[in-house]
């Protein structure tokens, strides 16, 4: 593995910037801190323009090269944190009560910040870099938000690109998955309004919780009866809420969760099998199930030269043989996707020695992945913006 050397020097100022930003997680458009870092350490660094407040805290920089040039790369890290309890162990645990950065997008945002102090330091590159650091990636529409509000058209870039940790415990592969990487996601709310009762006289209840119960067993049918073998989904329920006492039926029962999908014809079908069940559920107890469905993902299409291009450009940092093409697809969703539905890109995978799966409230980033990731963003601007 071979560290770009001047990210290399400052790598423990980068291990220090990460491990504050994980002591102080914010949730979904709540980064107002971090951004606020994001746009010092910016301005410190010397990049030419540093603009705040697009998609409420989002930041933007850019840099330009030595050699003028009118094409413009992008670079992307997200910044929110989640909503989890964490149980780490690391003497820089969080200390907002409730939320952790247990995906490492405190890690994403400082190898952003470190390829921008190398991108400003040096400028071997024609063109201008245009670096964007997001605001509420979990789920939460950040990347829509962003470009909703002008992103592109207030920087427009020709190619953008954008990474990941991978805690598998392999330190510095990278991978690419050519085309669909990722799943789209969209979310679910099911609202089922019964008749709550004394609950030693049950007999005079809809009881909501019993309808639900079965409605949950009942959406796993669309996974194992309607979806095709050769096209994944995934529909899992992750919430269920109803009642508040030991005597009482309640009068109303909620249940929530995710699907993920990778072709369109699936997900509109699994939508549609929903609303049917849940009406034909209704019919049957006669009681009131209301159905919200919402898109919050698009599926994360890589373009296969570009792809090419990142993976060649990781190569430089990590090696030919840690530098990997894969078909791996993953059922994980990333709002990056829409980004890329906007302009042609590529989304990477950069492994580290954690093996604590991500959204864990254990969950630890290996901080030596840090320069590893500042290396590959700011040699991908390099090589794709290369200096005649």
């Amino acid at each position: 593995m071979s560290v770009l050397p001047k990210i290399e020097d400052f790598a423990a100022e980068l291990t220090a910037i990460r491990q504050d930003l994980h002591a102080h997680p914010e949730l979904g458009f709540e980064e107002t801190r971090t951004s606020g870092i994001v746009a010092e350490q910016l301005r410190a660094y010397g990049v030419d323009e540093v603009h705040e407040g697009l998609g409420g805290t989002g930041v933007v920089a850019i840099i330009k090269g030595q050699g003028g040039g009118n094409r413009r790369i992008g670079l992307r890290a997200d910044m929110d944190a989640l909503p989890i309890v964490e149980a780490s162990g690391v003497s820089f645990a969080s200390t907002n009560p409730g939320k952790m950065h247990a995906c490492g997008h405190d890690g994403h945002t400082t190898m952003l910040l470190g390829a921008a102090r190398y991108l400003a330091e040096t400028r071997d590159f024609d063109g201008t870099a245009v670096l964007i650091f997001q605001p509420a990636e979990e789920g939460l529409g950040g990347a829509r938000r962003m470009i909703e509000e002008g992103l592109f058209e207030q920087f427009p870039v020709d190619e953008i690109y954008g990474m990941h940790n991978s805690p598998n415990g392999e330190p510095g592969r990278v991978e690419i998955t050519p085309g669909p990487a990722m799943a789209g996601a969209s979310f679910f709310d099911i609202t089922v309004s019964g008749t709550g009762s004394h609950a030693a006289m049950p007999h005079q209840s809809k009881d909501p919780i019993v309808i639900a119960t079965a409605l949950v067993q009942q959406l796993q049918s669309v996974v194992s009866r309607n979806t095709p073998p050769t096209k994944p989904l995934v529909l899992s329920v992750t919430k269920f809420n109803s009642g508040s006492a030991y005597n009482v039926v309640p009068d109303s029962a909620s249940i929530a969760g995710t699907i993920r999908y990778f072709h369109a014809d699936v997900i509109e079908m699994a939508e549609a099998r929903m609303k049917e069940l849940c009406a034909g559920m209704a019919a049957a107890y006669g009681v009131e199930i209301e159905v919200s469905l919402r898109n919050v993902f698009d599926v994360l299409q890589n373009d296969p030269e570009l792809s090419q291009a990142y993976i060649e450009a990781a190569a430089d940092i990590v090696g030919p043989d840690m530098a990997v093409i894969t078909e791996d697809q993953a059922t994980g969703s990333e709002d990056f996707a829409d980004m890329l539905q906007v302009v042609p890109g590529a989304y990477c995978r950069v492994g580290h020695a954690g093996t604590v799966p991500l959204h864990n409230p254990a969950f630890v980033l290996d901080d030596a992945i840090l320069p590893v990731g500042a290396s590959v963003y700011a040699r991908i601007i390099e090589t794709r913006l290369k200096r005649n």
